[in-house]
Formats: C-alpha cells, sequence, structure tokens
C-alpha cells in the first residue's frame, strides 16, 4: 500500500492558506464525510466531533432535510441580488426575528459572524451620532479590521494600531475574579461597577454601543452571574448606550434558549448572529435589529452592503434550519442535556482529575479549566502560551484525536461543545476518551 499523500491533502498543503496557523506546521486531516456527530477522514476512521467543528455544527453533519432545503432552492433560484425581495430570505428574517422577540424585528444578513458585528458597530454608531464602543478583554468578535478591534484576546495584537474608539473592560470571571470577589454576588457588583467607573472616565456621552458576548465563547464558555447582564442593561439605558449581544457562537440552541442572553430575560439592541442559525451549511450571519435602530434608516439610506447579503441558498437552510430545531425539539433537548448528563458527567470528571480546576457551562456548552495546582488556580500552561509552553494542553487534544475524538482547546481549556443531536451514549463515549486523556494533564500537578 503506497504511502504516498493523497492528491486532496497534496494540493491542500500546496495551495491552500489555513488561518491562524503557521503554514509549515500543518498536518489537516482530509475529511471525506460526515453524519449526526461524527466524522471520517479520506482512510475511513471514524472521529466524534466534540467541538462542531468550530462550536457551529449545532444540528449535526449532514442532517438531511437540512440538505434537501438547499437542494430544492438551487433548483428554484441560487441567486439573486440583495436589493431584490426573495422568498428564502424574507421568511428566514421572519422566523429569526420571531426568536429573538420583543421589538428586534428587522434582519441585516451577511456571511458570517465578523461581518455582522462590523455592521452592528456601524449601525449603533450613525444611530448615536456617538463613536467609542466597549468591549470585554476575554473576547472574540471575529477578525476583520473592526472586528478584530472589538476582539479582546491577544489575536487583536497583530492588527494594531486599529480601529479608534474601541475601550475594553474587564468582564465578570468568578473563578479568576479581576476585582478579588469571593461569590458571583460580589462579582456581579464589582464587576458592574467597575464598567459604571469605565464609562464615567471615557464619558458615556461619548459611548454608542457596549457589545459583549452574554456568554463567552472560546475566551473560556463564562456564563455571567446572576444579575450582571441585567446590570449592563440598566447602564446603557441610563446613558442611551445601545447594548449589542454577539450571540454567533452561544446563540441557536447551544446555551439551552434561542439566543443565550434569553436565560437573563435581557433584551438587547442589537443581535448578532451565525454559526449555529444553519450550522454553517452555506455561509450566513446576521444582525437582528430592534425597531427604534431600524427606523433610524427609514429615510436615512444606511451606508453599508454585501453583495451576498441574504443569499437565497444560506436562507433556505436557515428556515430549514429553524424548521428542524422546532420539530426535533433541540432547543429544548440542549437545555436537558447540559442539566441532566453534561454538567453532572463533567463535575464527576472533576471529582477524578487533579488537574480540573473548573467546570462551567449551559446547554451543551461547557469548558473545563485545567490548572497545576487547585490551591494557587496556577494556570496549566500559561496565557497565550505557544509551542513548549502549550504541550501539556496539547497532549491532551493529540491523546484524544488518538482515539477518535475531535476537542477544541484554548489556553489552558477544552471546551466540551458537541451537536445539539449528540446521544447520550456519544456524549458519555466522548467524555470517557477525555477522561483518559486527561492522564497526562495530571501528571503536570504540582
Amino acid at each position: 500500500m503506497s504511502d504516498a499523500p493523497s492528491p486532496a491533502y497534496r494540493d491542500d498543503r500546496a495551495h491552500v492558506f489555513h488561518s491562524w496557523s503557521a503554514q509549515n506546521a500543518l498536518n489537516p486531516l482530509v475529511i471525506a464525510g460526515g453524519e449526526g456527530s461524527w466524522i471520517w477522514d479520506e482512510g475511513g476512521t471514524r472521529y466524534l466531533d466534540f467541538s462542531s467543528q468550530l462550536m457551529n455544527v449545532n444540528i449535526g453533519h449532514q442532517h438531511p432535510k437540512l440538505i434537501a432545503a438547499i437542494k430544492d432552492q438551487a433548483d428554484k433560484l441560487a441567486t439573486i441580488a440583495p436589493f431584490h425581495a426573495n422568498e428564502a430570505r424574507s421568511e428566514a428574517a421572519r422566523l429569526i426575528t420571531e426568536k429573538a422577540g420583543g421589538d428586534l424585528d428587522m434582519v441585516f444578513f451577511t456571511n458570517g459572524g465578523a461581518e455582522a458585528n462590523e455592521n452592528a458597530i456601524r449601525m449603533a454608531k450613525l444611530h448615536t451620532g456617538r463613536h467609542k464602543v466597549l468591549a470585554m478583554y476575554r473576547s472574540y468578535h471575529g477578525a476583520t479590521a473592526g472586528s478584530i478591534s472589538l476582539t479582546g484576546d491577544p489575536r487583536r495584537w497583530p492588527s494594531e494600531p486599529s480601529l479608534p474608539g474601541v475601550v475594553h473592560f474587564w468582564g465578570p470571571y468568578p473563578y479568576r475574579s479581576a476585582f478579588n470577589s469571593t461569590s458571583p454576588e460580589e462579582e456581579t457588583q464589582r464587576a458592574l461597577q467597575h464598567l459604571a467607573d469605565t464609562l464615567m472616565v471615557e464619558g458615556p456621552q461619548t459611548v454608542a454601543a457596549i457589545i459583549l458576548e452574554p456568554v463567552v465563547g472560546t475566551n473560556g464558555i463564562l456564563v455571567p452571574p446572576p444579575g450582571y447582564l441585567a446590570g449592563v442593561r440598566e447602564l446603557c439605558d441610563q446613558h442611551g448606550i445601545l447594548l449589542i449581544a454577539d450571540e454567533v457562537m452561544a446563540g441557536f440552541g447551544r446555551c439551552g434558549e434561542w439566543f443565550s442572553i434569553q436565560h437573563w430575560d435581557v433584551e438587547p439592541d442589537l443581535i448578532c448572529f451565525a454559526k449555529g442559525v444553519n450550522s454553517g451549511y452555506v455561509p450566513l450571519g446576521g444582525v437582528v435589529i430592534s425597531r427604534a435602530v431600524a427606523d433610524t434608516f427609514g429615510d436615512r439610506p444606511y451606508p453599508g452592503g454585501l453583495t451576498y447579503s441574504g443569499h437565497p441558498l444560506a436562507c433556505a437552510s436557515a428556515v430549514a434550519s429553524i424548521r428542524i430545531f422546532e420539530e426535533e425539539g433541540l432547543v429544548e433537548r440542549a437545555r436537558t442535556m447540559g442539566d441532566q448528563v453534561a454538567g453532572p458527567v463533567l463535575r464527576e470528571l472533576a471529582d477524578r482529575h487533579p488537574s480540573i480546576g473548573d467546570v462551567r457551562g449551559l446547554g451543551l456548552f461547557w469548558a473545563i479549566e485545567l490548572v497545576k495546582d487547585r490551591t494557587t488556580r496556577e494556570q496549566l500552561v500559561p496565557f497565550n502560551a505557544a509551542g513548549a509552553a502549550a504541550a501539556p494542553v496539547a497532549e491532551v487534544v493529540a491523546a484524544c484525536r488518538k482515539q477518535g475524538l475531535l476537542v477544541f482547546a484554548h489556553f489552558n481549556r477544552i471546551h466540551v461543545v458537541p451537536p445539539l443531536v449528540i446521544s447520550d451514549d456519544d456524549f458519555r463515549h466522548g467524555v470517557s476518551v477525555l477522561d483518559d486523556a486527561l492522564t497526562l494533564a495530571d501528571a503536570h500537578v504540582s
């Protein structure tokens, strides 16, 4: 049997420039197919997708009804310019606003989440006539020029100097409190005071919007303590500032609600979405817009647009996806799985591994935080570690992959974010593989 690389692998390494990567270090799997929570490579090796790829394949791989909807729309009308009306686009917008609720009743469609955030801050600035935007340090909002400026993690650094007027602040993180809090209630109070103080010294009359991930995604799956989001809403109302909820990762059932912010009965002025709206089957994102913001552009042209805004194939897939969510009860399933399976099983895992400092999440959106010492909470790998310094977590990821489990890791965390359709047995199987791999992390515990 030949050991020569396949044409797909050979041409990838010769011609495909991969994101966020040193190109010479890559050795990508060549994925040939998938179904539900599983994918397989060109050699037939199967992998349980415990990361939903990039936390977006909420509905699972190759859902037949979603594939059929895309095919049907391609037969009917494959593409049309955004200045026309189209049945698939209109229905997608209606359904998305229905799930958002309140007076969030219009949608501007984009190709993905970064463009959604770009347009949301543009709308906020034009609506308020102000130029500043506040965003959290522990955040990721995309990699386009404006959205990477909003991003609070080190991926922002190579793009600086960037968009002017962006100010970062510390959000709540009870396990590693920036405010020396000793309880969730204290964390809420101190984090809100910090935000109020930041507004005071920046001049609240200059601030157009506060953008945040209601449940922070890549930077830790940080579930806000009770009262925090309501407090941010109050500060926004007090100063005439718009609240933008970046639901790109946490939305569409991932946290057991259509949008994660609905856990706390807080209504933002703008919601940015992508990923789970159609599980990435066709690129799609957008901004759900409140009536007050939309009315700003009733007689005044909105100065933004995209050739593929509201693309018919993408919108048809969103319509089909929302209907599948409803028919199969996937939002409720995610909530139940989080409460009855994921949470208990992962906490049991923490009892067995001294390298696990914290387990947190909602629905099927969970993080395992790895430490060298539970008492001091020293991270298993340092902040923004690379190379040899990041090896302890990389070893865990590699051990999982060797046993047919694909997990997502960021800094000192392993994220457990499988498709919402995953069976109880498959979830427990994935955790059992992770259980074995974490013995490698335990070896680094002080």
